[in-house]
């Protein structure tokens, strides 16, 4: 440990700094915080070796802090984290002292109590930016630098000031690594925001912040990857002998065996009357996307499965959407159906989540909805739930 790094031990002091604010405090727990006096202030970033976010702080700066600055600072940094700066493409592909205070500016719109240095939209020098852009706005409304090549911006020439924190670090860590390490984030706001959401307790996130945490963790479906997850947790797979592969224990004893794993999936689509129409459709939309791969069993229901309505979704086909139901809904209906056939390896069920928790599936599930529905599911659910845009 360097010098002085003994005088404030931020980890002593953050759950108490954070008692009100349960978003941050459920962020905090799963961010690293070490001392360092390498950096005048603090910062976040990622770690190269583990992929894992950390932050870094100066305790000699906090140690001069009020306990309403020190939350400030923390929420600044987790903000940093939450709004996806460090693992976002770089503007230009390269880090400018312009696109530094853009991100500050849009984070400090919404954080009070700052401490002096901070870049906060409607005070000097930035009294003539409003508050709540975003990063980018800020970024095209600050002035830009006189030369092409972007050296030397913020000296002699567009009169920006340095950001309170440092920002070190966000271009030098390998795409691959910032993947993983966004991947990582997004299971840490979607647990954070669910616990705050089931106690109606964000703290001082404004809504206008809740809804921007909670676009950027919805996942984009891919479904190449859907059928691959299907495959992957299969417990079934088609086996057929082959002359084609040598066994290679008993080689010209035993004929080898070649293994196809080809998942069975099932779709299951909501069709009941709290569906709207242009939900449906975009359900058929997405399901046109998946047929490009493969080929599926479509269930339509609502408090029941009519087996007479239930269809093969065939490779490369083409349909057209429509309603064929319009009751209640049941999410054991289509549960039951596809765990008395037996043969399904994936169950895939789109739906507004407007019904109770149903029993368990025997094989793999998960849920496909809307934004809006993604964020308020009637029920709890370990199951993947996949927002459709």
């Amino acid at each position: 440990m360097q010098a002085g790094t003994k005088k404030f031990d931020l980890n002593m002091h953050v759950a108490r700094l954070l008692m009100d604010e349960p978003f941050f405090a459920s962020i905090s727990r799963r961010i690293d915080k070490s001392p360092s006096t390498a950096i005048p202030t603090a910062g976040v970033k990622i770690n190269p070796d583990s992929a894992q976010f950390e932050m870094i702080y100066n305790p000699d700066f906090f140690a001069g802090l009020t306990d309403d600055e020190r939350r400030a600072v923390l929420k600044h940094e987790f903000y940093h984290i939450v709004y996806l700066h460090v693992t976002s493409r770089l503007p230009d592909g390269k880090m400018t002292k312009r696109w530094n205070i853009a991100t500050d500016l849009a984070i400090n719109s919404h954080i009070e109590h700052l401490p002096k240095g901070a870049c906060i939209p409607g005070v000097e020098p930035f009294t003539d930016l409003p508050r709540g852009m975003s990063a980018e706005w800020y970024m095209n409304a600050l002035p830009k630098p006189k030369n092409s090549e972007g050296e030397g911006e913020g000296e002699g020439g567009d009169g920006l000031p340095d950001s309170l924190d440092d920002h070190s670090g966000w271009d030098e860590v390998p795409d691959d690594i910032k993947q993983v390490a966004k991947e990582r984030l997004k299971d840490i706001i979607k647990k954070s925001a669910q616990d705050c959401a089931e106690s109606n307790s964000w703290g001082s996130v404004p809504a206008q912040c809740r809804k921007k945490i909670m676009e950027g963790i919805q996942t984009k479906i891919d479904w190449r990857k859907v059928l691959r997850y299907f495959v992957k947790t299969s417990q079934r797979s088609n086996k057929s002998s082959s002359i084609k592969r040598i066994n290679r224990r008993y080689p010209y004893i035993h004929s080898g065996r070649k293994t196809n794993r080809v998942a069975k999936v099932a779709v299951s689509i909501d069709q009941s009357g709290s569906v709207s129409d242009s939900m449906l459709a975009s359900f058929f939309s997405e399901l046109s996307k998946l047929s490009e791969l493969a080929e599926f069993t479509v269930i339509p229901f609502d408090t029941e499965v009519d087996e007479d309505l239930i269809f093969v979704w065939k490779k490369g086909e083409r349909k057209q959407w429509e309603r064929v139901m319009c009751g209640g809904t049941c999410f054991n209906a289509p549960t039951d159906y596809v765990n008395g056939s037996g043969g399904f390896d994936g169950h895939i069920v789109l739906t507004d989540l407007q019904a109770p928790k149903p029993k368990p599936s025997k094989c793999q599930r998960m849920w496909m909805t809307t934004p809006e529905h993604a964020n308020r599911p009637y029920f709890s659910t370990s199951e993947k739930i996949v927002a459709i845009d």
